[in-house]
């Protein structure tokens, strides 16, 4: 009998999800994939997903992992790690979670807020005002990114890793905010970096486009 693959519900362009199918493809784990548009979740995602949001991946045991950043650990450490992604993690634990609260709680928060002000606004002035407050406060992080990234090749260290790749996908978003406003930033490492990350096989093959999941639908595999 052919093993049952995991199932990963998954959103294109949301930078959780691809993020998590960095991981995937890294472990070089196959998954059945599930693409799904947010604005018309299907009723067999919204039965799985307690929050309701993507990426979720569905193990063959009936484990439900929802959460991208242990999704992209499950599949990290069941492959053994090959890439080795977690060098970062097994050397200082504490330093990668501090990392992981900061990125995907206040820079999040900013990145939201900036890129996507209308949705926290009630007038067209608070609008202008939250984006600009927003592009500030998540510029830090960024100058401190730029910082680590003048001292060494990547945020892993010399070769990209579980930093470099949580966090890419979230900096990506924030330039498309603002392209020439961010390409205007005296950011020479993190330019280089993120330029690097955006024209690669592995950016890429983790962006191909797959049509809705329909249940009727034969399975399409990542």
């Amino acid at each position: 009998m052919e093993k049952k693959l995991p199932i990963f519900w998954s959103f294109r362009r949301c930078p959780y999800a691809m993020r998590a199918r960095l991981a995937l493809r890294s472990a070089g784990i196959k998954v059945e994939l599930r693409e799904i548009l947010l604005r018309d979740k299907p009723a067999a995602f919204l039965t799985v997903s307690k929050t309701k949001t993507v990426p979720v991946l569905e193990l063959a045991d009936g484990e439900v992992i929802e959460e991208s950043r242990d999704i992209m650990f499950w599949a990290l450490k069941y492959a053994h790690d090959p890439e080795g992604w977690l060098a970062p993690f097994y050397k200082d634990e504490s330093a990668v979670a501090a990392f992981f609260e900061r990125l995907d709680g206040p820079f999040k928060q900013d990145l939201d807020r900036y890129k996507y002000a209308t949705r926290f606004a009630d007038n067209k002035k608070d609008v202008a005002e939250n984006q600009l407050t927003h592009r500030t406060q998540g510029a830090i992080f960024l100058n401190e990114i730029e910082a680590h990234l003048s001292k060494q090749a990547c945020l892993s260290g010399a070769k990209m890793g579980i930093l470099d790749f949580a966090c890419l996908p979230f900096i990506r978003q924030f330039r498309l905010a603002d392209m020439h406003w961010f390409d205007a930033q005296d950011w020479p490492h993190l330019h280089r970096w993120l330029a690097e990350f955006l024209v690669s096989d592995r950016f890429s093959q983790i962006m191909e486009k797959y049509p809705p999941w329909q249940s009727e639908q034969a399975p399409q595999y990542f």
